[in-house]
């Protein structure tokens, strides 16, 4: 057992089933670290050691994700909540993936997929580089034009509350705000909010 935890800790926390066959552990090994809550399964082809902890702000569920899945990109009301615009707090991982990628599965945590088009999905991708993987999140500004497209399905009052916080805080770009608008499609339906909100 302290070989294969040697093992995930050579590896960030995170291995995925062919390399611990490529390593030669037999199932039985596999099968001991999850009964003893060593390690666990986040897919039935991806382990990580329990013992991980948040990095930078960044949730270790949003890392397992990023793992799991690795076209995923965190979005929508999850990003907007790692950026501290919300008090919502979603019960679900927000992500996109490409349009013509399928729908993966994860034991945990709960995900909510959406699939955009090339044009929304590549711009604005944000890697977050940690000691125990790469996260892909849409920047501040990206994400509250996501909103504003959205905002039929997640609720205007949420976009608003995002836009709103934003205005107000020390990290306002009005021309990459305008500028993601503009590829979301919503400058005409965030302008007016932001004139009003910035007299």
């Amino acid at each position: 057992m302290e070989r294969l935890i040697e093992f995930f800790e050579q590896h960030n926390g995170y291995v995925r089933s062919w390399e611990l066959k490529e390593a030669k552990f037999d199932d039985k090994e596999i099968e001991s670290l999850l009964k003893n809550e060593l390690i666990e399964k986040i897919t039935p082809k991806l382990y990580r050691l329990t013992y991980l902890s948040n990095e930078e702000g960044i949730s270790l569920t949003m890392i397992d994700v990023c793992q799991a899945i690795p076209d995923a990109v965190i979005c929508l009301a999850s990003a907007l909540a790692y950026y501290d615009l919300t008090t919502f707090v979603p019960s679900e991982i927000y992500i996109v993936l490409p349009a013509n990628k399928g729908n993966p599965k994860l034991e945990y945590p709960p995900i909510k997929i959406s699939h955009w088009e090339k044009q929304f999905y590549e711009a604005g991708i944000k890697e977050i580089k940690l000691s125990i993987g790469t996260v892909r999140i849409y920047e501040i500004e990206k994400t509250i034009c996501d909103m504003f497209r959205y905002r039929n399905k997640l609720g205007e009052d949420l976009a608003l509350e995002g836009l709103k916080n934003y205005l107000q805080s020390q990290k306002v770009n009005i021309h990459k705000l305008d500028n993601y608008a503009n590829i979301c499609k919503v400058e005409n339906v965030m302008l007016p909010y932001i004139k009003a909100m910035l007299i």
